[in-house]
């Protein structure tokens, strides 16, 4: 399955319900909802089951993060060659648990255009979703940290950051898929999210450490098309 808006994509952060094959069982249940609901759903494994995982599904496959280098001397970083090579399709870039400087985050955008992957660069707060429009990246997700986690979506609880969010991106570059993220856990959560102009929701806990994951998903998915 192409990205395709609204998607939703799943970070499977280093949780153990997404690590080795619970990641992979759980990548799979992501390739049914999707197919079941025909919505694009993106997840995004741990750098040492990316390559297991692309191989093994067919709905696109993100990296958590790569790098701004270039291949030689960098030793425990993440070379975006290696990304692209182990099967995947883009990336997320600065999440609050892996942050970069606005230096790093231009570099590795231009990177990912340069292999033909997609960025999804995160933000915490519409101004800096905006200072990162002007970097040209495919997608963008706005997520306050502080709610990140809590199971208090950001779409209900501050729903005045995500149309702020909308409004200053789409003034520096009206095409960009804009994303939500934090606190994202009912399939009311991702409705309202699109309600207020997004394309799709950014999620981590409220799918991996659900009971029943592919259940989740298939009501995220079913809500993308309220």
């Amino acid at each position: 399955m192409k990205l395709q808006n609204p998607m939703i994509i799943v970070n499977f952060k280093t949780y153990l319900e997404s690590t080795g094959q619970n990641a992979l069982q759980l990548a799979k249940q992501a390739e049914k909802a999707a197919k079941e609901t025909g919505t694009c759903i993106v997840v995004v494994p741990q750098p040492t089951d990316l390559k297991t995982i692309a191989q093994s599904v067919e709905i696109p496959v993100f990296a958590q993060h790569i790098d701004p280098i270039k291949p030689g001397n960098s030793t425990g970083h993440i070379l975006v060659e290696s990304v692209k090579e182990a099967g995947a399709v883009g990336t997320l870039i600065n999440h609050s648990e892996r942050q970069l400087r606005l230096i790093d985050i231009d570099a590795t955008i231009a990177l990912c255009k340069q292999q033909g992957l997609t960025s999804c660069v995160c933000a915490n707060n519409p101004s800096v979703s905006a200072a990162v429009a002007a970097m040209q990246p495919d997608i963008t997700s706005v997520e306050p940290p502080e709610l990140i986690g809590t199971g208090i979506s950001v779409s209900k609880a501050k729903p005045e950051i995500v149309t702020d969010t909308v409004k200053l991106v789409h003034e520096v570059n009206p095409k960009m898929t804009i994303l939500c993220g934090a606190g994202i856990s009912a399939a009311d959560d991702v409705a309202i999210a699109l309600k207020l102009g997004t394309q799709g929701v950014l999620v981590a806990s409220g799918i991996v450490k659900a009971k029943d994951p592919y259940s989740v998903l298939c009501a995220f998915g079913e809500a993308t098309k309220q």
